[in-house]
């Protein structure tokens, strides 16, 4: 009540000063509480000389309320003590990086947004702290919301509006690959507005899957989010190209409100990307323009080798002339499905913290057993015909509809069960 008519701001900047953190340095630190740094724990050095060492980070900053989870990382509202500039920190839990691998990732993700140019289309990395319990990325605060939501929100949405996102992130694209970056994890969740006014920019806010690569360079591990992979990751052998497979597709959701490949299951979604087979005859695409359509197909071109560049795409016609776009609305229906779209990840992403907030340590010792049993192959995933066979050797007899209806009711990615005793990933098929 009462902050309907505040900035966002304001609004942020009291709760950070009511926060129940302490305004002034204490004994025990809240984030050691958090990420379980503390006395007689074996220092882990992630940083080394790249980065600043602090006590805690509740020395330069005050830490509030939390903003978005992720695998490794939680990310919070921050306030700098010296001038009480609101920020975004995501601290990464030491203890979670329990390889050299996943020291390797956090460093990467650091140097890739040092080694970015300052842009307007990408959030800007403050600095990197490091102390006992955790590496803390401090950034530059995206209180404009998501971009689905900005989009659901707006009570005209038109194909122009669809082409000045679309130049955004291709402009990101265009941005990493000139420097030598893959991003592979373009999705609509990793743009963020950096304000709620209408001019707001749109910046690219998440590089912890980016990778570094030289010309004519291939990588194999499968990485990003299922409607999103091109069919060259599904292969194991792809370059720089899978970002811009990755941007046709949220164009074509942005454009008809559903991506463009789509199954019950990860299984379905893969063998409908490597068909490649592009629905232009659902509602609203007979009123798109032809333009707007010959660059999605260009886009989306399973041959990377004839796939568009990012510079060809921002030269496409139908961006060039983003401000001569049809500005006739897209219709309901567009809104309806990308609210549904919106509404279904963001469930998910909810769903995983109310799972792993009400699981001892027990059940999540059980579900890893059930996991590796179910996994006969041993390759992290447990498949359909897994599932079904893993069930009826626990004494379910589950009819096959009862088995799909199971799938659709885990149907995330990756579950991320978190406890204080125990971290674990299971991954499920969509």
């Amino acid at each position: 009540m009462g902050n309907c008519c505040r900035s966002p701001a304001a609004v942020a900047r009291e709760d950070v000063s009511s926060s129940h953190f302490p305004a002034s340095n204490a004994k025990k630190k809240p984030h050691q509480a958090r990420n379980g740094g503390g006395a007689g724990q074996k220092r882990l050095s992630v940083l080394g000389d790249e980065g600043c060492e602090v006590v805690g980070i509740d020395d330069k900053y005050v830490l509030d309320r939390e903003l978005g989870r992720g695998e490794f990382g939680v990310t919070y509202l921050c306030m700098d003590r010296g001038t009480k500039e609101l920020l975004a920190c995501k601290s990464i839990s030491k203890r979670k990086l329990r390889t050299a691998v996943d020291v390797e990732d956090v460093r990467r993700e650091v140097a890739i947004m040092r080694h970015l140019p300052k842009s307007p289309s990408v959030v800007s990395l403050r600095e990197a702290c490091e102390d006992d319990g955790a590496v803390h990325l401090v950034m530059e605060l995206c209180e404009g919301g998501e971009l689905f939501d900005r989009i659901v929100a707006r009570g005209h949405y038109t194909e122009r509006a669809a082409a000045s996102v679309t130049r955004t992130i291709l402009e990101v694209v265009q941005l990493c690959h000139r420097h030598g970056v893959i991003h592979r994890d373009l999705k609509p969740e990793n743009f963020l507005f950096a304000n709620k006014k209408e001019n707001s920019p749109l910046k690219a806010i998440d590089f912890g899957l980016s990778i570094f690569f030289k010309p004519g360079e291939k990588f194999s591990e499968i990485v990003g989010s299922p409607y999103y992979m091109a069919p060259e990751v599904l292969k194991r052998n792809y370059g720089p190209e899978i970002d811009i497979w990755s941007a046709g597709v949220i164009l074509y959701i942005l454009l008809c409100g559903v991506p463009p490949f789509w199954a019950e299951t990860e299984q379905g979604v893969a063998q409908a990307i490597l068909r490649g087979n592009i629905d232009f005859k659902r509602e609203p695409w007979p009123n798109v323009s032809e333009n707007a359509k010959d660059l999605v197909r260009h886009m989306l071109e399973p041959d990377p080798k004839l796939r568009l560049t990012a510079k060809q795409v921002l030269e496409h016609h139908w961006l060039q002339n983003a401000k001569k776009a049809p500005n006739v609305p897209l219709g309901d229906i567009v809104k309806s499905r990308l609210k549904q779209f919106s509404r279904m990840n963001r469930f998910k992403r909810r769903a995983l913290r109310v799972i792993a907030d009400h699981l001892s340590a027990e059940e999540v010792e059980d579900i890893k057993d059930m996991f590796k049993t179910m996994d006969t192959d041993n390759d992290g995933i447990v498949s359909y015909e897994e599932l079904k066979t893993g069930i009826a050797k626990l004494g379910s007899h589950l009819a096959e509809s009862e088995v799909q209806m199971l799938i659709e009711a885990v149907s995330i990615h990756r579950i991320i069960l978190e406890t204080d005793k125990v971290d674990f990933c299971i991954y499920y098929l969509l």
